[in-house]
């Protein structure tokens, strides 16, 4: 388990579109250096939740705290510039330009542009495969290593946490294997990693945290190992058979 230190805290935060409101007061603490997976209804408010972190959407009150600082509705540029990245849900590429052209696109909001040749070859070493692919067009990628490409662009900025909404969608069960595998590693690595996942029952099983949204509140906030042994979790959200699945009696 990683640092019980919060890196973000959201404290009585409410956010919706028009006259809807859809986060009635979410409350949360998202661990620095830890996995935390956001589960929860259809129209819980999950993805509205990292619109309202990341800028895209107005918080009409309540405050989100980075890292210290009171980053609420900040502008997506301020918010990237304070350490926090989002890779949004669907496919997020420039399809017919190169792997390397993608993420260097992902370099242009870097405030050094000097430093953008050794922060692509610190990326590229850290995805393999992506560097075997350098000069190839990014639509010729498979679902996963367009995903990759995507979480690579986003980690170009060196963040500290980073938003990611349904990486899983529409890949083969092995490359969400692999998807999957990458975030541990960037976990490992000091990034904090804040995650909507359809497969919540998997998602919880490699991440340290769990928080589970109802109605746009915080329901329940505790590590993903207690999470997955709640049989009103199991129940409600994760389908049947999970409690012995995650080994409770």
């Amino acid at each position: 388990m990683n640092s019980t230190e919060p890196i973000l805290v959201l404290d009585g935060v409410v956010a919706g579109y028009g006259k809807m409101t859809i986060l009635n007061g979410t409350a949360a603490k998202i661990r620095r250096g830890a996995i935390t997976t956001v589960i929860g209804p259809n129209g819980a408010g999950k993805s509205t939740l990292f619109k309202a972190i990341y800028g895209l959407l107005p918080v009409r009150s309540g405050t989100v705290t980075f890292d210290g600082q009171n980053t609420t509705n900040f502008s997506p540029r301020d918010i990237l510039d304070a350490g926090i990245a989002y890779v949004p849900q669907g496919r997020n590429i420039f399809p017919e330009l190169s792997v390397r052209h993608n993420l260097e696109f992902g370099g242009v909001a870097l405030p050094n542009q000097s430093s953008l040749p050794g922060r692509l070859d610190t990326t590229m070493r850290r995805f393999p495969m992506l560097n075997e692919k350098a000069n190839s067009q990014a639509s010729t990628l498979s679902g996963g290593q367009q995903k990759m490409l995507e979480v690579a662009r986003g980690l170009l900025l060196d963040p500290k946490l980073i938003l990611i909404d349904e990486p899983s969608i529409g890949l083969s069960p092995l490359m969400v294997q692999e998807v999957f595998s990458i975030l541990k590693d960037l976990r490992d690595k000091g990034v904090a990693i804040l995650l909507i996942e359809q497969n919540a029952k998997q998602a919880l099983q490699i991440s340290d945290y769990g928080l589970v949204l109802e109605q746009g509140q915080t329901r329940i906030e505790d590590t993903a190992p207690r999470i997955l042994a709640d049989p009103r979790i199991a129940q409600l959200f994760l389908g049947g058979g999970l409690v012995q699945a995650a080994g409770a009696p």
